[in-house]
């Protein structure tokens, strides 16, 4: 096994909260590899490095991910200063990697396979993990006082199921599935809809707005989804600008991230 690279993180996931967390990470001069499962589901694409899988490239506020193929071609990507992304659901080369810290972000509500001896610093987000147990420290995702909150022994909140309100709007902003099939888009990110219009289809289920609004997020065409799987958002505030931006909530979970990581990383013997 190759020694530990001091200044690198794998970070499991890249989707929206992950992609706050990296993009921190990045920012405050640590080099990050993401990983990644096959064509990945994420709604709010235009703030996931994960498009990178569809496009191969994906820029977010400045910083930019690359779909790599390789662990050789991962570490080539940061030398150039871009975040590699490699397909590897179940991190199978970390010890090729060998970081200092693991990051997952994969936000599952449930901690799956995680370990704290999968690095020398192992971090997890929200809801299934226990700092002690199965990582150094857990870091809360759930809106309010303590979102962003560093935990070095317990667990986080459990999922409350309901998304957060915005204008008043919770369970109503957010587009769901309506059956299990291949999922279409009538809609693009950006684009404004009407309460009762019809945005998207399961299989030939449609999908309805409840409410006016502009599409914030959108899952890809031709992707395979579950009943009740959210496949897309509506924003009733109508910003452009929202669409393209990491939001407060995934700034403040990587803030979280920095804190447990810069605290963490100078107690650890590696």
């Amino acid at each position: 096994m190759p020694p530990v690279a001091e200044n690198r993180v794998v970070v499991r996931g890249a989707g929206e909260m992950a992609s706050g967390v990296i993009r921190q990470l990045v920012t405050s001069g640590y080099e990050v590899i993401a990983l990644e499962q096959p064509n990945p589901c994420f709604v709010r694409r235009y703030v996931c490095y994960a498009e990178a899988f569809y496009a191969e490239r994906a820029t977010i506020e400045n910083v930019t991910a690359a779909l790599v193929q390789s662990v050789n071609e991962a570490v080539k990507a940061v030398s150039n200063k871009l975040i590699p992304l490699l397909v590897d659901p179940e991190a199978r080369r970390l010890a090729d990697l060998s970081p200092l810290a693991v990051i997952d972000g994969r936000m599952l509500k449930e901690n799956i396979d995680s370990s704290r001896d999968m690095a020398p610093v192992v971090i997890g987000l929200g809801p299934g993990f226990v700092a002690g147990q199965n990582c150094h420290a857990a870091v809360e995702t759930n809106r309010g006082d303590d979102l962003g909150r560093v935990l070095y022994a317990g667990h986080t909140q459990r999922d409350t199921g309901t998304p957060s309100a915005v204008n008043g709007f919770t369970h109503q902003r957010v587009l769901r599935s309506p059956g299990d099939g291949k999922f279409t888009s009538h809609c693009r990110i950006t684009d404004m809809v009407k309460v009762g219009q019809r945005v998207g289809e399961v299989s030939g289920l449609p999908i309805v707005s409840e409410i006016d609004g502009m599409i914030r997020g959108m899952l890809h065409n031709g992707l395979h989804v579950c009943s009740g799987q959210k496949v897309g958002d509506v924003d009733p505030r109508a910003n452009r600008e929202d669409c393209f931006r990491i939001s407060t909530k995934a700034h403040t979970i990587g803030r979280g991230v920095l804190e447990a990581l810069t605290s963490l990383k100078d107690k650890s013997t590696y």
